[in-house]
């Protein structure tokens, strides 16, 4: 395995309507934008509907897919820590987040890999908020609660990402590889903050890429009040314990014209 190599790193609980879809469609993606190799590790946290089993039973019969079966039910962050730390271990070159729940569209994959395979971006975004992202589905309420945590972390953290709450993204290996991943604190969508920050705080380049964003057609979301009190904690915790590290420059950030299909 070259060191070139992306990993997808897929994290599950109770995705059994949605896995096996999402999954095949993101292999069928990499094919074509990653024909030398590609790997795509489901991390499940000990589902109860079954997940666990039907992802073991597509890495048989698919080589790139991997299955990391975790005991521990600790949340989403904790959970990406554990993908990431296997990628970075068995020589992975860069290393994408998608959402299990369909939310994300796996043909984007493409467009995120390339803007750091080509040298555009250390971390690419893919950005809901920027011209050309959008989102469908979504009443009025959530949307307003979904922009209004981005504009609270932006505020708070002084950035110029538009989309800081998102799971969509590529790393470079070497940005996880200089963030410490044990340090992370967050266990629900502030987690994607926090990486964010930790990126930009150490320097590296961050372009946003719009996307469309698709509610989730099957299964129950994940967000809870817990998770919007966590955020709301460790996001003014992130700027006070900045300290040394290097503040967030505005040059750092890029954006992506919209794509047509």
């Amino acid at each position: 395995m070259t060191r070139a190599l992306p990993w997808v790193v897929l994290p599950t609980f109770n995705e059994a309507e949605n896995v096996e879809r999402i999954a095949s469609e993101i292999v069928a993606v990499l094919r074509q934008a990653a024909p030398s190799g590609f790997r795509v590790l489901i991390v499940d946290d000990d589902s109860p509907d079954g997940t666990g089993q039907i992802a073991d039973r597509m890495a048989a019969d698919q080589t790139a897919i991997e299955v990391l079966h975790r005991t521990e039910r600790e949340g989403l962050g904790p959970a990406y820590i554990a993908g990431f730390r296997h990628a970075l271990a068995h020589g992975a070159g860069y290393v994408l987040e998608i959402d299990a729940d369909g939310s994300h569209d796996p043909r984007d994959l493409a467009r995120l890999l390339a803007a750091v395979r080509d040298g555009d971006a250390d971390l690419a975004l893919g950005s809901r908020y920027v011209e050309g992202g959008r989102i469908t589905a979504w009443s009025i309420p959530r949307r307003l609660t979904s922009r209004g945590g981005c504009w609270y972390a932006r505020r708070v953290l002084g950035l110029e990402v538009r989309d800081l709450t998102g799971g969509f993204k590529c790393f470079a290996a070497s940005v996880l590889e200089a963030i410490d991943l044990q340090s992370l604190r967050a266990s629900g969508y502030a987690f994607q903050v926090e990486l964010t920050y930790r990126a930009l705080c150490a320097g590296f380049r961050v372009q946003e890429i719009p996307i469309t964003f698709h509610d989730r057609e099957h299964g129950t979301s994940k967000m809870s009040w817990r998770i919007a009190v966590e955020a709301a904690r460790i996001i003014p915790q992130l700027r006070r314990e900045a300290g040394p590290a290097r503040p967030p420059e505005p040059w750092s950030v890029r954006r992506l014209p919209p794509i047509v299909r």
